[in-house]
């Protein structure tokens, strides 16, 4: 059987939730089947749910609230989505305990650093210096266009090899400090941004800061992180 991957959406003003398809798309490709997971759902559904996925994929979104670091809120920082990162971080406790193979996408990925006891960056420009335009990119989400140096020996690095790899980018803010146990799997060339990490201990927890998700349909290597999430599920079904 397929596995299944759980996919976060996020929340509208108008109270909708959705998913942008390109997420769904790339798990399909990639061999598995996706299912949009609730918002609003208590936290013992929540690890119900957990109890009968096979993989975890945590997209992207609005910036996640600064209290759930410990930092006061910028004023460049966005409106935060409280009932998503409660969500998020109800899953991520029950995933993380089960072993749950998991991906985590742009917010998904400061999603994870700040459930590990990372921080981040509320905004690249204001307390880095660096042109939010550089990860905020102008050009389409299906143009790359800045390079990632990989670590060697990281969950990264495995999965597509030791070469810088190009990628797209749609952020502001990013990862300050890697959490407890984290590992680093890359970082921007040009100025040194944090853009992957991986959980050694865990069979499978990666994020990566891009959307390989807008570019999975064209370009090998975004795929192979979506059938990476995928053989990892299988063998947690098995």
């Amino acid at each position: 059987m397929k596995p299944l991957i759980g996919v976060t959406p996020d929340v509208k003003p108008t109270e909708y939730i959705g998913v942008r398809d390109q997420y769904m798309h790339s798990i399909t490709l990639a061999g598995g089947i996706p299912v949009m997971l609730p918002i609003s759902a208590p936290e013992e559904d929540l690890e119900e749910i957990v109890s009968r996925l096979d993989g975890l994929l945590l997209t992207g979104g609005a910036d996640i609230d600064p209290a759930l670091y410990g930092a006061e809120k910028s004023p460049a920082c966005g409106e935060p989505r409280p009932e998503r990162d409660r969500m998020e971080m109800a899953i991520l406790r029950a995933a993380v305990k089960v072993k749950l193979p998991t991906l985590g996408i742009c917010r998904g990925c400061q999603v994870l650093n700040v459930f590990y006891g990372g921080d981040l960056v509320q905004d690249i420009e204001s307390e880095l210096g660096v042109p939010n335009t550089v990860h905020h990119q102008e050009a389409d989400y299906r143009v790359v266009t800045h390079d990632i140096v990989v670590e060697p020996g990281s969950l990264l690095a495995e999965i597509g090899g030791t070469d810088d790899i190009h990628v797209n980018s749609k952020h502001h803010q990013c990862v300050k400090t890697l959490g407890k146990g984290l590992r680093l799997g890359g970082r921007s060339k040009n100025d040194g941004i944090i853009e992957s990490f991986d959980d050694p201990a865990h069979p499978f927890m990666l994020a990566v800061q891009w959307h390989p998700e807008m570019l999975s349909a064209e370009r090998p290597e975004a795929l192979a992180l979506f059938k990476a999430l995928v053989e990892a599920a299988k063998r947690c079904g098995a």
